[in-house]
């Protein structure tokens, strides 16, 4: 079973806070970490978000303006070198630029130059000296490309530069990412989805008022939906043999996922090799049946499940929580305030098209439906994509 840093991957609203707090509780043997690359997608100087681009006091103000993607891994490795494995809950397009534009490595991620100026330059890593070697494997990381080496100059920033990854010796044609395969590599992926008609009007709603004043979040930006990151991410791993091709829960092949056929009683070849198992959970899934899904995401993972894991109002466990969702408070005070998870008392009902509509309009407005509704309709398929490798009970 793998011991690599666990990374689920997801979009925003997903209910993935609600889904990070149950291995919070799992402090005996999991150091989490909350959304770290975002700190660099959006405030630091390789930020790929045009969000904050010509806000600067949001991004100084923010404690994040120095952070790399670098800094952001150096960080994850402190946490894994304390001898507890590391759980990152993120969302997939912090590592992907937005509005389909062609991906290069991260400048701070190329070849095995000192990046000391980084790490002393963000307040939320330490100062111990790098391992500069380009093989170095930390815990599951890969500390840096391992097929190859770039210039000094690659490994330079572009301080002040929204597109902050530049083109240079390490770049991957096919890689969506800003991450080098080796180091995508180096995690057990996951992966958390639920459906656009209730994560995008959810995520509305964190950008326009009263919310909008906590979220510091002051405009709704269809590119920030994140469906089609995910996909891309997800079969960027699939097709590099990093996920697949048997999916947790199950022994489905993983073309007949693709082609929609098959039945749950396939079976796969013996020979096939053991990877990390395609692992997505529908967040409806999870809501309806959090104890079943939970047993098979903790299986496939290596983790002991407990019931106990779906308890945390404890004042140990709240406080804990509340310190690391403050940066994003805005966007997680449902999480914060919450003390467990439960199965819904009463299943969902799909409402129709005109009933969402008509919903959205007398919440946010004519226009916002309009808005809200394309941005539902464009990342459908993209769900719908990865709704069928999901977690069935």
């Amino acid at each position: 079973m793998s011991n690599r840093p666990i990374f689920m991957a997801t979009h925003p609203r997903a209910c993935s806070t609600a889904f990070e707090r149950v291995f919070m509780t799992r402090r005996d043997i999991l150091q989490c970490a909350h959304e770290p690359f975002g700190d660099a997608f959006y405030y630091g100087p390789e930020r790929l978000s045009e969000r904050f681009a010509d806000d600067e006091e949001a991004r100084v103000k923010s404690g994040f303006a120095q952070s790399t993607y670098r800094t952001v891994m150096d960080r994850l490795e402190n946490d894994a070198g304390e001898g507890k494995r590391v759980f990152i809950k993120d969302i997939a397009h912090y590592l992907l630029p937005p509005h389909g534009k062609e991906a290069h490595v991260a400048s701070s991620l190329l070849g095995g130059h000192s990046l000391t100026n980084d790490r002393e330059a963000d307040n939320n890593t330490n100062s111990d000296s790098h391992n500069d070697s380009v093989s170095n494997h930390v815990n599951g990381f890969v500390n840096g490309p391992t097929n190859g080496g770039a210039s000094d100059d690659a490994s330079t920033h572009n301080t002040g530069h929204v597109n902050g990854p530049t083109k240079g010796a390490m770049d991957e044609d096919d890689n969506p990412t800003v991450m080098p395969t080796d180091m995508l590599r180096g995690f057990h992926w996951t992966f958390l989805i639920r459906h656009p008609r209730r994560s995008i009007p959810s995520y509305y709603r964190c950008t326009v008022p009263p919310l909008d004043a906590i979220t510091g979040f002051s405009e709704f930006m269809p590119s920030e939906a994140g469906y089609l990151e995910l996909r891309k991410l997800f079969d960027y791993l699939l097709s590099q043999n990093i996920i697949g091709p048997a999916k947790a829960g199950d022994k489905i092949p993983v073309d007949e996922a693709l082609n929609g056929s098959g039945s749950e009683s396939s079976s796969l070849n013996g020979d096939a090799p053991r990877r990390a198992a395609i692992t997505v959970i529908d967040a409806d899934e999870l809501l309806q049946n959090p104890e079943g899904i939970l047993k098979v995401y903790c299986k496939e993972v290596g983790i002991d499940y407990s019931p106990n894991m779906l308890e945390w109002g404890d004042d140990d466990n709240q406080r804990y929580a509340s310190k690391a969702f403050e940066k994003w408070y805005g966007f997680h005070h449902d999480a914060i305030d919450s003390d467990c998870l439960k199965p819904r008392a009463h299943g969902h009902k799909t409402p129709s098209i005109e009933e969402e509509n008509a919903s959205w309009r007398e919440k946010f407005g004519e226009d916002a439906a309009k808005v809200i509704r394309e941005t539902v309709d464009a990342n459908t398929a993209h769900y719908d994509y990865l709704k069928r490798f999901a977690i069935k009970i």
